[in-house]
Order: structure tokens, then sequence, then C-alpha cells
């Protein structure tokens, strides 16, 4: 699709499955080579669109009810462009790309389905900018999971840094991109924050565990862990993704609200742990992106199972409150040049696959 202008800004969005906002970043590549990390910010939902937002979560969710969600999601996603580029001082044609991941509904490669809401001609008919959405489902369609998707961005971020490494991304789900001196891996590791999420919304009315508060106050229950991990998941080789959904709590259901939330917080750590197994060579460290590493308690659990350094990702010098939507304007320049945004290490799928769908402003 002929050469990127390393000049313009690309805007990377995204709305994880954590439920709790856009987050919304700005920067500069060539498809390869990160140049420069501009704005970032994060526009959290107000409670009525996040229980709408669950409320279309799942495989059986009339269309009509998730057109609305759609747009609604659509709007806010608009108004966070506007909001980011006035942040930064930063006129919109200057910005080439809008990465628009929207928001994941349901996720089952088995079945070849993976579908995200957001309406990516909407979104660049109001932002005057071209926008690239739809990430996911060429991959699928060729032999794919559909996710981890960020993992050549990581790749990228981490090009002076000492390898083998291992890049942890904890929001609803757990993800881990491997990277060695040549090779990359990645794969879902199981729960991130969501089964502590919505084990603290039912128990306090909460949205999350904030501080690790809860967590810590309580005691993990060997054996609702031992049955939370005896999952055939974690056995399977990568690469591998899981739904938000995909692993059933009712093993703790009889657990006080602390001993809940400290038994599924251990449940997060154990099945990162799971992971070393699958890695071609072990860690040197482990670098923590995602909402989870500002949880004291998954971070506790995380270094007592992993024997080398367990850091956030801002000890080199990243924002891992940024990270993901930056990952999206970067695949969105990708998407624009026909370079893969999935290989068959970090998806499973057949070859070396680009993706994305095109969405002119004008």
């Amino acid at each position: 699709m002929g050469d990127w202008n390393r000049e313009l800004w690309s805007l990377g969005l995204m709305s994880g499955t954590s439920l709790d906002g856009i987050d919304a970043a700005l920067i500069r590549c060539d498809g390869e080579r990160l140049i420069e990390r501009g704005g970032f910010a994060t526009f959290p939902y107000d409670a009525a669109f996040r229980e709408a937002l669950r409320g279309v979560l799942g495989p059986r969710v009339a269309a009509a009810e998730t057109a609305e969600v759609e747009r609604a999601l659509t709007l806010r996603a608009g108004d966070a462009v506007a909001a980011l580029l006035a942040q930064a001082g930063l006129p919109a044609d200057r910005v080439g790309l809008i990465g628009f991941h929207g928001h994941t509904v349901w996720h089952d490669p088995d079945a070849g389905i993976t579908r995200q809401i957001g309406d990516g001609a909407l979104l660049a008919a109001n932002a005057g900018i071209d926008v690239v959405s739809d990430f996911r489902s060429r991959d699928v369609a060729t032999g794919g999971e559909g996710a981890p998707l960020a993992p050549l961005y990581h790749r990228a971020l981490a090009a002076d840094l000492e390898k083998p490494l291992a890049v942890l991304n904890l929001g609803g789900v757990g993800n881990v991109t491997w990277i060695g001196a040549a090779d990359l891996l990645a794969f879902d590791t199981g729960p991130g924050n969501a089964l502590i999420d919505d084990w603290v919304q039912a128990a306090t009315g909460e949205p999350l565990d904030r501080d690790g508060a809860l967590g810590r106050a309580g005691r993990a229950d060997e054996t609702a862990l031992a049955a939370l991990l005896d999952h055939s998941y974690f056995a399977r080789r990568p690469p591998k993704s899981l739904d938000r959904a995909a692993f059933d709590p009712a093993p703790v259901a009889g657990l006080s609200p602390a001993d809940g939330a400290a038994t599924l917080t251990a449940f997060t750590a154990a099945g990162v742990a799971a992971a070393v197994a699958h890695f071609p060579a072990p860690p040197r460290r482990w670098l923590v992106t995602g909402g989870g590493r500002h949880n004291p308690a998954i971070m506790e659990g995380l270094c007592a199972r992993l024997p080398v350094p367990v850091e956030p990702v801002e000890a080199v010098g990243w924002n891992g409150d940024a990270l993901e939507a930056q990952a999206f304007a970067y695949l969105a320049v990708r998407a624009r040049l026909g370079l893969p945004l999935s290989l068959p290490s970090t998806t499973g799928v057949r070859e070396p696959t680009s993706g994305g769908v095109l969405h002119r402003a004008a």
C-alpha cells in the first residue's frame, strides 16, 4: 500500500476485557521501529454504560441490543480521540490513522469466531481521520486464535533489552509475550483481573479489588485453587487464547469475600507460573503491564511463584496503562502497509498474516 509517512502520528484506542474504559494513545512508527511515543489518556466508562457493555457479552445477544451499545461505544471513542488531540495540542491533520480495536464481546477461536463491536466507518466520519478496525477476524479465518495481537509491538519496544524476556499483560485475561534473541512466542496465560473483578463486584459492589486490599485480607483456599487449576487449558500447548468467561469460578462460591478474592488472585498468579513450562527457555526477567500490575496482591503472588525479577513495565520506561492502546496504533500502521499483525508463533495462524479493515474518512 505504499510507504507510510513517518512524520504522521497514529492513534490507538483500546476497550479491554476489564470493562473499565477506553485507553487512547499516540505514537509515531514506520511499521517496524517505534520512533516516538506521544500523549495518552484513559476515559473511564460510567457505571450505566459499563453494565450495558457487560450485557452484550457472550454468543447469544440480540443484534438490536448490540447495535445500540456499539454506536454508544463508537461515539465515546470519537470523544476520546478529540479529547486526546486537544490534550496533546495536535491537529487532526497530523494524525494519519486511528487503530480502533473496539470491544471484544465473544471470542471462541475453536469455533472460528471472534467478535468485536465498534463502528470503524462511523468513527472515521466523525473524527475526520482514516480508521483501521477489525484486527482479529482475518487471523481467525486463516487458522489463528485471533489473540494476543500485542506481541509484535512488545518486540519493537524491547529491541534493546536483554533476552529472553517475558512481557505479561494482565487485563481481564492474562497474556504473555516471550521474546528471544530471534524468536517470539505468545499466548494467553489464564485469568487476569476478570474473575477477581466480578467476585468483588458481586461481594462488595465495587468494580475491582482496589490495591488488592480484599485479596490481601483473605487466605487462599488450597482446595478451591486446585479445582480451578484442574483445567485442561493450562496443559495445552500454545498458541492458545481464551474468552473472558472461559473459567467457571464455582469452586470459590462458598468462600468469604476476602478468601474468595485471595483464591482468585492466587489463581491468576498460578496460571502465569504454569506458562513457563511452554517457553523455549526461561526468561531472565518479567515485565508486567495492564491493570493487574496495580494490584499488589497479584504482584506479590507472581514474585513468590517466579524465580527471576518481576517488575512493572515502568521499570524500563514504558507506560503500562498506555501499552495496549499504543499497540493498536502500531498495528494500524502495519495493516496500512500490508505487514503481518500475527505470526504462527503468536496466534497459531498458518503463515504471517496481515489484517484489519481500512475506513477512509472522506
